[in-house]
């Protein structure tokens, strides 16, 4: 036969004489197509897809079950040419199982096509392994989920909020990469890891488990660990009868080179990927007596499973395994020390790589992803792979045909029924539709996924229905056992459930799947939650209009009762982990079932874990459920509140988007009447979507709480706005925010109206001044219904307190709890808040840091605004301050002053604080301790450690009997408010003869850790780096340092982590220069390390450098400042601290009084006199000598304090000495700044050497006094 190199076109074949027939050549590939008919559809079924629709030559297109091998093979050549269609007609085959009459043909079309002998050995021994997704999208399109770790499935227990005070605090695990699953993270033991993948359906299971496989396979994971993979669906195990573990291997999975016994005798070098292991356990209820111990042995699939996953069977080796949270109850008992780790689906970011992956073409993706993301609702969605694929599909069809992207679908449900009836037309079906719903709601009740002729036939769906599925992508075949499956098992769950809205009977169904699956709630199931969502108003609108009938909603009542019987038959009232049924709930979109579902429950706290379910919960509002929430983000963040209806717990941080929706929810609540936001982050654009809230809700809304919001004086200008003059708001909590005065200003003026009914205005730590206090006074007197006030860690002065005084004589001023802290007051002052309290008995004034004016020293009250552990000013370690103990202060003593280490005696049990450190010690009996601040270089050393960990708080060496110690609180400054930090990443480390140590936590609280019966060495508190963290919040600090010159001020400001050990060396060094620290408040939001902040001030104030960093370094190192000077202060100065939005992070007023002479170390008459010197002139003799490097130093000072002149001369000197001889000579003309700026470049550079000539003027210092007294006695 005489076939050409380069076959024709089907066109030519047809005109061309010299050219062999296209019959001819038809039936030459004619045999070695399938003989069998059922073989023959399977063929065609896997041929590109045009084949199916193209006529054979000269005649109509054939259905699949009616056309014959020859015309089959006619529209292949006519398509291809004879050659291509051998290729073409070889591939398939080999896609298709290899059983022994196929192995005839292929044989015959490998002597014919001489496919190379090393080929046909490579397909032998790495058989195909069954596919159970055709469509490519599900497998390829994918890109990083979110882990997260725990130590239990959230499922685990049922904690119930039962009206108690207390909170209760759910374990909120770590997030972890793909990479950690099998590292040491997630265990400190030695036995093999079987590792939990659960989640919720469409989440990304399986989707990961293959990813692994595949990143193994191209040896990008687990490499070094695992010699062989093996890779199970679980659900398609059915298929298999009895057989070892060898043959299940061979048989199913590509096999490995070496033979598989020798592969099998190495255990440890195993990992068996069980995908979707849920369905295959109900297999397993009655296998639990029988057990495999070797894996040559034949037993049934299930008892080979049940053997892997009790260890009876290969039990050295690791296991991964995907299952849904809703079939954990009956994954544990046979689970053998299993590591849980739920997967999140997407990130925001995540989704937005998803649609680039997707769609081929660039401005097809921008499009469509532009379109998803002006939906929010549709884009928090998107955050379920499956649910991405669904809206991308449904997105390129509209694109294809042209038309607008119009997508309104905002429930999983309302998605499926677009995507089955409006983009694959599946009501084309015909009635057909109901039986083929009836067959999936028949496998779901029976635990069945896989379909054979006879399940089909049994429901009317015959060869013609079966083929339009298929192409349809809602079925896929099994080819090795001639068996249909649904594409995904949310299809069929979906398809359930619409076999179950079109019963009579709804509920009936509800309880097959509560029996089926035998757990104790049926809301977390797809197919509850897919009836809900047919049951909606939309939902049955579309099934009217798909199956043509009018469907009764009388049933709707029995389907409520059902419901309520499940929640009464678990608890009074809502399990915390009500994400389950708040989807259901979600699904329905339904407010009066809402209402009437919800009615009989009272308080309940909700833990949520990703966007989705967010979004869910904020359609509790919709009804009036809620009378009272407290976004009580990651639980970090507590108050001693009175209970709440509702307490939302969130592991995920609030983005501007996120608080757009929240709110929009809240302007429509009938019942709202408490909203505690305290302690999450409030942007500009939250706080505006904020006052929009408060203007719909201003005749409902009594108690607003915003402590430590992150609210600033820009922000109160906004809230003012929103703050109705006919609001019914009573109390508000405003403390721990960085109003200043500007900012209260707005809130006074507002307040002063005469409607205002405010009675409690908490206003703790918001830097306010005595410049407020006139606006204030005229706010208290208007307003006769104010009783109680805060102004507790706010610096109002004399002045201050005088306008306060003033007003509150007056007898329209109401107030009868006054709060204040100023621990500076005059006597003058002081005497008049006594009188006052003695002609007002009625009022109450608390100075707890000045004496009580009163002297009834027995009348203590604290309001309820919640207090950081420790106040915000906190002065340095010194011998001055101690710790706080049961019975008052305890001194410390200064041990060694250079090696900052202290001692101190606890007299009795009880707790003993440091306030200014933030250490903490509870103690069983009396002990002496003795504690010394160290620096975390000289133990986290090695690049791997400094890669991995981050130091989180001073470096404390202790030393003290262990049996004596309770617990230890060890103080860090990262920021947990808005749950941006996950807590689990803490660790605390230990160094023991060099090596690290790390221990977990007994606890982590917003200011430190606790550590209970801790054994102590160098100790300190690190957080882990991973890359789902980039930008760490923490809480820091502004150091501002000043010092007096005749014509100038100059000042040095620090930007610093909240770290004591690291101010206590500033403060060190800064005595040294003779500058002296001026106390002003820290910025109230947090900051992010590693970011810049721009330092501004007075138009002539110079400023070096302007911008500053966030980072860490240690306390033994300089630290990096910005340098401020100008000629004088005047009223004052305003010194601000902005990010790279210009939005302000800090700000303070310097006034003249700030710079008291008391505060700076060296005498007034002294610091312009000649006689008192630099360190530069006292030292003059000794830098000359032994300066050994000047060119990093002139580095330092250039552009700063030397011209380019100057550094050029310096340089031009041939030695050493002489250049430090030509650069003291320019110092002579330096003022005291300059000499600094000098002094520390020197430090950097010759740190032994500055350190050696300090200690040496400190020595005759001491000397001198010694002498000086000698000679008075």
């Amino acid at each position: 036969m005489n076939i050409p190199k380069n076959p024709p076109s089907g066109a030519d074949m047809a005109s061309g004489a010299d050219i062999v027939s296209g019959e001819e050549m038809a039936g030459a590939v004619q045999p070695w197509l399938p003989q069998n008919l059922e073989e023959l559809k399977e063929f065609q079924l896997r041929l590109p897809e045009r084949e199916l629709c193209e006529p054979s030559p000269g005649g109509t297109s054939a259905q699949p079950e009616k056309a014959s091998g020859m015309e089959v093979s006619s529209r292949m050549v006519a398509q291809h040419g004879e050659e291509q269609t051998r290729d073409l007609t070889f591939h398939i085959w080999e896609q298709m199982d290899m059983s022994e009459p196929r192995v005839q043909t292929r044989s015959l079309m490998v002597s014919e096509l001489k496919i190379p002998e090393e080929y046909q050995n490579q397909r032998k021994e790495k058989p195909c392994h069954i596919q159970s997704w055709k469509n490519e999208n599900f497998q390829q399109k994918f890109t990083q989920l979110l882990l997260l770790h725990r130590s239990q499935p959230r499922d685990y227990k049922f904690l119930f909020w039962e009206g108690k005070h207390e909170m209760v605090v759910e374990e909120q695990g770590h997030l972890i990469e793909i990479g950690d699953l099998f590292g040491p993270g997630l265990s400190t033991q030695n036995e093999p890891h079987t590792i939990i993948l659960h989640g919720v359906a469409g989440i990304g299971k399986s989707t990961l488990a293959r990813q692994v496989k595949r990143e193994w396979e191209e040896g990008r994971l687990y490499r070094d660990r695992f010699q062989h993979v093996f890779y199970f669906n679980c659900r398609e195990l059915d298929q298999f009868e009895e057989m070892s573990l060898r043959q299940l291997i061979t048989k199913y999975c590509a096999g490995p080179t070496d033979p598989i016994g020798q592969v099998l005798s190495q255990p440890k070098q195993l990992l068996f990927i069980l995908d979707n292991l849920d369905k295959s356990m109900w297999h397993l209820k009655g296998q639990n007596s029988q057990h495999c111990l070797h894996w040559n042995q034949p037993h049934q699939v299930p008892t080979l499973l049940g053997s892997l996953l009790k260890k009876t069977l290969l039990p050295e080796a690791s296991l991964l395994i995907t299952a849904r949270i809703t079939d954990l109850c009956k994954l544990i008992p046979s689970l053998k020390h299993p590591r849980w780790v739920e997967v999140l689906g997407f990130s925001e970011s995540a989704r937005k790589e998803y649609f680039y992956k997707y769609f081929t073409r660039e401005s097809q993706a921008n499009r469509a992803f532009s379109f998803v993301e002006s939906d929010q609702a549709l884009l928090t969605m998107c955050l379920m792979p499956l649910v991405s694929w669904l809206v991308c599909t449904c997105l390129k069809q509209q694109m294809e045909q042209r038309q607008q992207l119009s997508l309104t679908s905002h429930t999983t449900t309302a998605l499926c029924l677009h995507y089955f009836f409006h983009v694959l037309q599946a009501q084309s079906l015909g009635t057909k539709l109901r039986d083929f719903c009836s067959l999936a709601a028949e496998g779901t009740w029976q635990g069945k996924i896989l379909f054979g002729q006879g399940d089909l036939r049994k429901h009317g769906l015959d060869e013609a229905i079966i083929y339009t599925l298929l192409k349809m992508g809602v079925l896929q075949r099994h080819p090795t056992s001639l068996s249909y499956s649904f594409i995904h098992l949310c299809f069929q769950e979906f398809f359930a459930a619409l076999s179950c809205a079109l019963e009579k009977e709804r509920a009936r169904g509800l309880r097959k799947l509560t029996d089926m699956y035998e757990i104790n709630s049926p809301f977390g199931i797809p197919t509850t939650c897919f009836l809900f969502g047919l049951l909606s108003e939309h939902g049955v609108r579309e099934m009217e209009n798909i199956f043509k009938c009018k469907l009764s909603r009388e049933t709707d009542g029995e389907l409520l009762q059902y419901a309520r019987e499940e929640l009464q038959r678990r608890n009074s009232s809502l399990p915390p982990y009500s994400w389950q049924l708040l989807h259901c709930l979600y699904e329905i979109q339904d407010e009066k079932f809402l209402r009437q579902m919800l009615t009989p429950f009272q308080r309940t706290r909700v833990y949520i874990q990703n966007d989705m379910e967010l979004l869910m919960f904020t359609f509790f509002f919709k009804c009036d459920y809620v009378k009272s929430l407290h976004l009580n983000n990651g639980g970090q963040y507590r108050q001693a509140q009175m209970p709440f209806d509702v307490v939302l717990s969130s592991w995920v941080p609030f983005t501007d988007a996120w608080w757009k929706i929240f709110f929009s929810v809240l302007k429509v609540s009938g019942s709202l009447t408490e909203l505690d936001l305290s302690g999450n982050f409030l942007s500009c654009s939250a706080v505006q979507s904020l006052c929009e809230v408060l203007k719909c809700l201003r005749r409902r809304l009594q108690t607003l709480r915003l402590a430590s919001c992150g609210l600033t004086a820009e922000g109160c200008k906004d809230l003012a706005c929103g703050m109705s003059a006919r609001s019914t708001l009573i109390n508000l909590d405003l403390s721990f925010n960085m109003l200043l005065d500007a900012g209260a200003k707005h809130i006074f003026q507002k307040l002063r109206e005469s409607s205002c009914k405010l009675q409690q205005l908490l206003l703790v730590s918001c830097g306010l001044t005595s410049s407020c206090c006139q606006d204030l006074a005229s706010m208290l007197s208007a307003n006769s219904n104010l009783t109680q006030l805060d102004l507790q860690q706010n610096d109002l002065g004399d002045l201050g307190i005088r306008l306060l005084c003033d007003v509150l004589r007056q007898p329209t001023c109401q107030l009868r709890l006054l709060n204040l802290d100023q621990p500076q007051l005059s006597e003058e002052v002081t005497q008049i808040l006594k009188t006052l309290e003695k002609e007002k008995p009625q009022l109450l004034i608390i100075n707890k840091k000045g004496e009580h004016p009163s002297s009834n020293t027995g009348r203590n009250f604290c309001l309820s605004s919640p207090a950081p552990p420790r106040d915000l000013f906190m002065q340095l370690p010194d011998t001055k301050d101690g710790f706080l103990g049961p019975e008052g202060p305890v001194a410390t003593e200064v041990v060694d002053k250079e090696r900052s280490m202290y001692r101190v005696h606890f007299p009795e049990e009880g707790s003993y604080y440091w306030p200014n450190t933030g250490l903490r010690f509870v103690v069983k009996q009396s002990v002496t301790i003795e504690i010394e601040f160290c620096v975390w270089d000289q133990f986290l050393n090695k690049p791997d450690l400094q890669h991995s960990w981050m130091a989180a708080g001073p470096l404390f060496d202790i030393k003290a009997h262990p049996a004596a110690v309770e617990a230890v609180h060890l103080p860090h400054f990262v920021a947990l408010q808005g749950g941006h930090v996950d807590v689990s990443l803490f660790q605390v480390a230990h160094f023991k003869k060099q090596e690290l140590f790390l221990e977990k936590p007994a606890k982590v609280e917003p200011h430190y850790i606790v550590l209970k019966n801790p054994s102590f060495s160098p100790i300190g508190v690190l957080l882990r780096k991973i890359r789902a963290a980039l930008y760490i919040p923490i809480r820091s600090n502004v150091l501002l340092y000043h010092h007096l010159h005749r014509e100038e001020v100059a000042f040095h400001l620090y930007l610093i982590p909240d770290d004591c050990s690291i101010r206590k060396a500033i403060d060190d060094e800064e005595k040294n220069f003779q500058f002296a620290r001026i106390h002003k408040p820290p910025p109230l939001i947090p900051l992010y390390m590693g970011s810049h902040y721009t330092v501004s001030g007075p138009e002539k104030m110079e400023i070096v450098p302007q911008e500053l960093e966030l980072c860490y370094r240690s306390p033994g190192k300089s630290q990096p400042f910005s340098d401020l000077c100008i000629g004088h202060l005047g009223s004052g100065i305003r010194l601000k601290m902005k990010d790279r939005k210009d939005k302000t992070v800090w700000e303070a007023l310097v006034k003249s009084g700030d710079l008291r002479p008391a505060a700076t170390p060296v005498p007034p008459d002294l610091i312009d006199n000649p006689t008192f010197s630099h360190f530069l002139d006292r030292h003059r003799e000794q830098l000359v000598a032994r300066v050994t490097s000047v060119d990093p130093v002139l580095d330092k000072l250039y552009g700063r304090v030397l011209s380019n002149e100057q550094y050029e001369r310096v340089r031009a000197e041939s030695t050493k000495p002489d250049q430090m001889r030509k650069l003291l000579s320019f110092s002579t003309s330096w003022d005291w700044t300059c000499k600094d700026q000098f002094y520390r470049a020197l430090k950097e550079t010759h740190p032994h050497l500055i350190m050696e000539l300090l200690e040496k003027q400190e020595q005759r210092r001491l000397h001198g006094l010694c002498t000086s007294s000698a000679a008075e006695v």
